[in-house]
């Protein structure tokens, strides 16, 4: 029995900005992001959105472009690095939006929980619900990837920032793509990038040294909630490298093959952070794992680094990089960084791009290297099935970004500073949050949403 992937939604937030905006405000040559990390623009959540709308959005497509039977799903699982309560999941917010929609108790029986580990945090969500279909043959399952990548001002990853979410139905026979149970996985326990609970002390805020109620803060530290990540950009494209790589000989070890990997994969879909990040990180394994052997490892630091350098701009891999990844990073060229949701939105963009260029793909083996900092890779396959053209016959990714509405830079920044307190384009068909509680006591925070058509 197959199981995998049976259909497949997706919402992304419907401002941006045009990269060459943001370079030139910067100072930075446009060159460099445009064809150097193959950015085009940035997707920004507007005034009335946040992932749980992005998340809403996306399950709500994914329901109504299918005609699914919610009395059918068992679990709605999210992965998501956004989460906006340290105990509610985002999971929660959806069975009660898709209830208030579509009917009272309609999933009072399905299971839902939010996964975290980064940006895989939602191929573990993916993997947990194909080992339930695969034990439940009879059972369905939801996974939702929905972030907001948010990064500092004038920080050297404000340019990789995006916002949106992909919603999967796993079946049991699936029309788009079936998964193998095989998993390669390599973990470290690292610092390259993380969202740290961040201090500051009381009497700092209010110069007050005897700790006196702030806020109902009897504490003599505040806690800070920051969207945005510390990191560190060199280390983590590293680890990025490394774990991918040790996932990489893992899978192949299970495998059992001699054989190199990629040359059956039709596509490879990595976890992008931006456009051309796989195809920056993967020449090291497309060295490794050639028929003879492009590299040993022998080498030392500075030659081994400057062979992959020699690699990855000889025609060979050009080719390759055309051939199996590019498909991959159209989309991520014009949306940016969707942390969980980006292994995803890479595989519906090749799934697009091979539909809208009429190649027929089926049978075809894909792989997958996804990647979470903290940090974790997993890398796994599947078979592209006989159904998956009627499968995404509507889900119109591409026309769909092209509709995106452009802002100017200072709107950018009150976006991003939370000046900007009106929505830029008003809601239309879609969820919103409409408000947050600030008065009653014992619902202090909480977040209320509504759909607007």
């Amino acid at each position: 029995m197959k199981t995998g992937i049976d259909a497949i939604a997706f919402d992304v937030a419907k401002l941006h900005l045009p990269i060459k905006t943001l370079a030139v405000a910067r100072n930075i040559e446009p060159e460099k992001l445009e064809k150097g990390l193959g950015l085009l623009k940035m997707t920004l959540p507007d005034a009335h959105q946040d992932t749980v709308v992005f998340g809403a959005n996306a399950l709500t497509k994914l329901i109504q472009d299918n005609d699914i039977n919610l009395g059918e799903i068992a679990r709605i699982y999210v992965g998501t690095e956004s989460g906006i309560d340290s105990s509610k999941p985002i999971s929660s917010y959806l069975i009660s939006l898709m209830e208030q929609k579509f009917g009272e108790n309609v999933l009072s029986e399905c299971d839902v929980v939010d996964f975290t580990f980064a940006c895989i945090g939602a191929v573990d969500a993916l993997q947990n619900c194909l080992d339930f279909v695969q034990l439940n043959p009879t059972k369905k399952a939801i996974v939702v990837a929905t972030d907001f990548a948010k990064y500092d001002l004038n920080s050297t990853g404000e340019y990789t920032q995006g916002a949106g979410a992909v919603a999967m139905l796993v079946t049991s026979n699936p029309k788009i793509i079936s998964f193998e149970n095989q998993w390669g996985v390599s973990t470290k326990g690292v610092f390259d990038f993380f969202k740290p609970f961040r201090t500051i002390s009381k009497q700092e805020i209010t110069g007050n040294a005897n700790n006196e109620s702030w806020f109902d803060n009897l504490e003599t530290e505040i806690e800070i909630h920051k969207d945005q990540p510390v990191f560190d950009g060199q280390y983590s494209n590293q680890c990025y490298m490394d774990r991918t790589r040790e996932a990489y000989f893992s899978f192949k070890k299970q495998k059992n093959t001699t054989e190199t990997l990629y040359n059956n994969w039709k596509s490879i879909v990595m976890h992008l952070p931006y456009a051309f990040q796989g195809r920056r990180m993967l020449s090291e394994i497309y060295a490794l794992d050639a028929a003879t052997p492009i590299i040993s490892g022998d080498e030392n630091a500075a030659e081994y680094q400057n062979k992959l350098k020699e690699i990855s701009k000889s025609d060979d891999y050009k080719t390759f990089v055309s051939e199996k990844l590019q498909p991959a990073e159209l989309a991520s060229s014009l949306i940016g960084n969707l942390y969980t949701g980006s292994i995803f939105m890479g595989l519906l963009s090749t799934l697009a791009h091979f539909y809208d260029s009429k190649k027929e793909i089926t049978n075809e083996k894909f792989g997958f290297l996804a990647y979470g900092s903290g940090s974790k890779s997993k890398v796994f396959e599947g078979t592209i099935q006989p159904d998956w053209k009627s499968s995404i016959s509507n889900v119109s990714l591409f026309e769909t970004l092209e509709k995106s509405f452009e802002i100017d830079f200072e709107t950018y920044e009150k976006l991003h500073k939370k000046e900007q307190k009106q929505s830029i384009q008003d809601p239309k068909n879609e969820w919103i949050l409409d408000r947050i509680e600030t008065k009653i006591p014992t619902l202090i925070g909480a977040r209320y949403y509504k759909w607007i058509d």
